[in-house]
């Protein structure tokens, strides 16, 4: 009992410490908790629960006819990638289609995408890290796992589902129907690619080669953790030029004062403003979600209708706000 409860802890408080920094990275916007917790719920258990019976079967379907050793691999190297993939993608698919008031960029479908991977990450390093871990080899193998799987790999179920998430994102936002069409599969095919790709090096190498293959194998994971990290900053950098593009007419028409127009656009100011009052936290969100809106109407994303609605409905509210947030 002691030894789930300690790998319980080391598999749930840091997957909610990533949990909070990949949340802190949606600068401007923020989504609603509910939904984050939604995903993390899905990932932490329909999704793992759903890896264990259907990669299960699966790998015992392809034993009779490949045998049970090279089935296990398979099982390792293929078979987990596809499945797991699949259903935490599935939640980010389900979040798209049931809330698309939500899914304003691309930044959101991968902080969807890389929640959901972290609660299945957390649930999945329990079973690690009590089962392979304390079981096996008491405390000190715990810490061992805790160590290579929730420090050294502790990003790598969120970056690869990231891909997904982003591809899904594309495929409701880009004005380009083919890439619309062909952005979601290209993302559950690079996520799948990936985690394969670590799976394989985490058998072959490591297997084979010890420390030194481990070695490859993280630094391999790493650098796909900074390609990604480098697309979020990138997408950061992008959702603030927007703002400052769309915004500019609102100030000119007297909605939001120069001052609220600097503080929207700025990190600094932001953060400033949103610790103030409630008021001012929706106030700066409701300015990030109309420069989304106006955006979307420029390029054709979603019904033409509703999103008039939804930028009248957000210029109302900023109106509101205003006297309620010092310039």
């Amino acid at each position: 009992m002691i030894g789930f409860l300690a790998a319980a802890i080391l598999s749930f408080v840091p997957a909610f410490i990533y949990a909070t920094i990949a949340y802190w990275l949606d600068r401007f916007e923020k989504e609603p908790r509910r939904l984050l917790f939604g995903a993390f719920f899905w990932g932490a258990f329909v999704a793992t629960l759903g890896a264990i019976v259907w990669t299960g079967l699966a790998q015992a379907s392809l034993a009779m006819f490949i045998g049970e050793a090279s089935a296990e691999v398979a099982g390792t190297t293929l078979l987990a990638p596809l499945v797991e993939e699949s259903l935490k993608g599935l939640a980010v698919v389900i979040i798209m289609l049931a809330f698309p008031e939500e899914f304003d960029s691309r930044l959101d479908g991968m902080l969807y995408a890389a929640i959901t991977a972290l609660g299945f990450a957390a649930t999945e390093n329990v079973l690690y890290l009590y089962f392979a871990g304390y079981a096996e080899g008491g405390i000190g193998g715990l810490i061992t796992l805790f160590v290579l799987r929730v420090i050294l790999g502790g990003w790598g179920h969120a970056v690869y589902t990231a891909w997904i998430g982003l591809g899904l994102a594309m495929s409701r936002l880009h004005p380009n129907r083919t890439v619309r069409i062909i952005s979601p599969f290209a993302g559950w095919l690079l996520a799948v690619c990936l985690h394969a790709l670590h799976n394989t090096m985490a058998v072959v190498l490591a297997g084979t080669f010890g420390l030194t293959g481990l070695g490859v194998t993280l630094i391999v994971d790493w650098v796909s953790w900074i390609v990604v990290l480098g697309l979020v900053l990138w997408e950061i950098r992008r959702e603030q030029l927007h703002i400052a593009e769309y915004l500019a007419e609102e100030v000119s028409v007297g909605l939001i004062s120069p001052a609220h127009y600097h503080a929207a656009k700025s990190f600094s100011g932001q953060l400033r403003n949103r610790v103030r009052s409630a008021a001012a936290r929706r106030f700066y969100e409701a300015c990030a979600e109309l420069a989304h809106k106006k955006h979307h109407l420029l390029n054709g994303v979603g019904n033409r209708q509703n999103v008039m609605a939804r930028i009248q409905q957000l210029r109302r509210e900023i109106a509101q706000l205003a006297p309620e947030v010092p310039a």
